[in-house]
């Protein structure tokens, strides 16, 4: 049975009354594993590709499974057994990683758990890994890590708090050189959430993005990311992996500098305006 994400986002807003939080001793990740099996509609992949700018192919870009997997991610993350209220949690870096290109006709057989729950200054850091498998070989991770803020956090760790999270470093000596200027639309939250089905509150409009402190709708991290990807597309190897660290919200709407720097074994990019929105590095 497909479980509507309307309603897993009713429960994901429950949380917030009904998890309170636990003493660290009681906190703990459940086991459960959620697996299904993904056949990719060609015309919501164009959908995606127009939001994100990627061009129609074949070839799946490699940040678009995360989409295919959310809603096994959402159902996870709203079960009885996860310890933490949705409301809050900030996503603060995500790794992707195929070892060859994926093919819009190919079935992808999904897999997702939670793993490794941490302490950090902040409070608690937990990832969630996503892989898709093709005829039993697994060919795409995705981690995607999380951060609970509490207070009387249980330890230190985590790596740097600046950029929210643990991921490549920060960009050393200021604002890099642009490479090219974006306007991102007012609407962008709203388009990115009707393809990934993402569709938290403060991504779609203002009122509930002030309830958190935002002055403005703020852009989907996973959308800042596929964006960036796709100003890669065609030039990435056919094995490779994408890291970013997301460090401060893009208010809708808003213009961003991208930058993009090659590396010994890769490249590095990142997003900027008056401060940087996200850093990240591509390694083949």
């Amino acid at each position: 049975m497909t479980v509507s994400p309307t309603w897993l986002y009713a429960k994901a807003a429950l949380t917030g009354l009904t998890r309170r939080g636990s003493s660290p001793a009681d906190v703990r990740l459940p086991p459960e594993v959620k697996s299904t099996r993904a056949l990719v509609d060609r015309e919501h992949l164009a959908a995606y590709g127009r939001v994100c700018g990627f061009r129609v192919g074949d070839e799946l870009p490699i940040t678009y499974p995360h989409v295919l997997a959310f809603p096994a991610q959402l159902a996870l993350l709203t079960g009885r057994g996860f310890p933490f209220p949705l409301p809050g949690l900030v996503h603060v870096a995500n790794r992707v990683a195929r070892t060859r290109p994926l093919l819009a006709s190919e079935p992808l057989d999904l897999r997702v758990r939670l793993d490794d729950l941490r302490p950090h200054e902040r409070g608690w850091q937990f990832d969630v890994v996503s892989t898709a498998s093709v005829d039993g070989v697994e060919v795409w991770v995705d981690v995607s890590t999380y951060l609970r803020r509490e207070r009387g956090a249980p330890g230190r760790g985590g790596g740097p708090v600046g950029g929210e999270g643990s991921g490549p470093g920060p960009e050393r000596g200021g604002p890099p050189m642009p490479t090219a200027v974006w306007r991102v639309g007012g609407d962008v939250g709203r388009r990115y959430a009707a393809v990934s089905g993402d569709r938290n509150p403060i991504h779609l409009h203002a009122v509930p993005a002030r309830v958190f402190g935002f002055r403005r709708a703020i852009a989907h991290g996973m959308w800042s990311k596929a964006r960036c990807v796709a100003e890669f597309e065609g030039g990435l190897p056919d094995a490779c992996a994408v890291d970013v660290r997301f460090k401060a919200p893009i208010p809708l709407p808003g213009q961003v500098d991208f930058s993009i720097t090659r590396t010994g074994d890769g490249w590095r990019f990142s997003l900027w305006s008056r401060r940087p929105h996200l850093e990240g590095v591509v390694t083949g």
